[in-house]
């Protein structure tokens, strides 16, 4: 009993220093934000001081020199879009290849299941060619794009629930008159709720921070995310704004950490409710 005890603080204690040192390059960030670009690089790990304080001068200046406002407009533009497309497609497309089992059906539920083991550099440069040619380089159409690279991982969550849903009673709702399509938004629908928050989630926060995809497909003269201004505010001649980078990466990291935890519960009790059944 004792030794359990010892084994517990230790583990404990382990986790704690883990979880330190997960958070310590946020807590630099944070503090380099509110210095001077030029003590960033002379003591990136030195309190502020009188000397070295700048107030919100940082956030100022990646805000009115960078455009940074406008990157999160289009950012958030192109996250919620993205995410409800997904939702929503993924979600009847999942309901529809579980509930009518045939050979096309196991071929795009094994297609979508495959999609997620197939890496993106394999298809980055032909993605950024044939989005070029499709007039894809818009906020509206890189959310059909997201939705290419994000179905495999939704298709597979949602059915995984779908499954676990009975189907009696959507068999009484079709009884009562209802259409298939008022059926899946009026029955099975609301019975999807953790799975469609969970999803949202995991994918909210793939599409936020996403830089790779956005910079390959998106014309960077009229439209910016926050990950692309961030590496535009790295100059020419290796000119680097450390101060405004500092600032954008704490304004951008401080959304997605308040979105976390106010719904971290909900992504446990979705991959949960999605388990139930293979």
């Amino acid at each position: 009993m004792k030794r359990k005890h010892i084994l517990s603080w230790v583990g404990t204690a382990f986790f704690c220093v883990l979880c330190f040192i997960w958070v310590l390059p946020i807590l630099i960030v944070l503090m380099d934000s509110f210095k001077s670009r030029t003590f960033i690089s002379l003591q990136p790990f030195e309190l502020p001081t009188e000397q070295t304080f700048v107030g919100l001068e940082n956030y100022i200046q990646a805000i009115d020199r960078y455009g940074f406002l406008d990157a999160v407009w289009w950012t958030v533009f192109i996250t919620i879009g993205s995410v409800f497309v997904i939702l929503l497609c993924c979600s009847m497309c999942a309901w529809f290849i579980t509930r009518v089992s045939n050979r096309f059906n196991r071929a795009v539920y094994l297609l979508c299941v495959l999609s997620m083991v197939v890496p993106f550099q394999m298809v980055m440069f032909t993605l950024s060619l044939v989005a070029d040619r499709l007039n894809l380089d818009t906020p509206w159409g890189i959310i059909i794009i997201y939705l290419g690279f994000g179905a495999g991982l939704a298709v597979f969550m949602f059915c995984g629930f779908v499954k676990s849903i009975p189907i009696e009673i959507e068999e009484a709702a079709l009884i009562d008159g209802c259409s298939p399509l008022r059926t899946f938004f009026s029955v099975v629908l609301p019975i999807m709720k953790p799975t469609y928050i969970s999803v949202g989630i995991l994918q909210t926060m793939w599409i936020w921070n996403d830089f790779l995809l956005p910079y390959l497909v998106l014309d960077t003269n009229d439209y910016k995310t926050i990950s692309i201004v961030i590496q535009f505010m790295k100059g020419s001649y290796g000119r680097v704004d450390m101060g405004a980078i500092m600032a954008a990466l704490i304004m951008a990291v401080i959304p997605v950490v308040v979105f976390y935890l106010l719904c971290q519960k909900h992504i446990i009790k979705g991959v949960a409710a999605g388990a139930v059944k293979g």
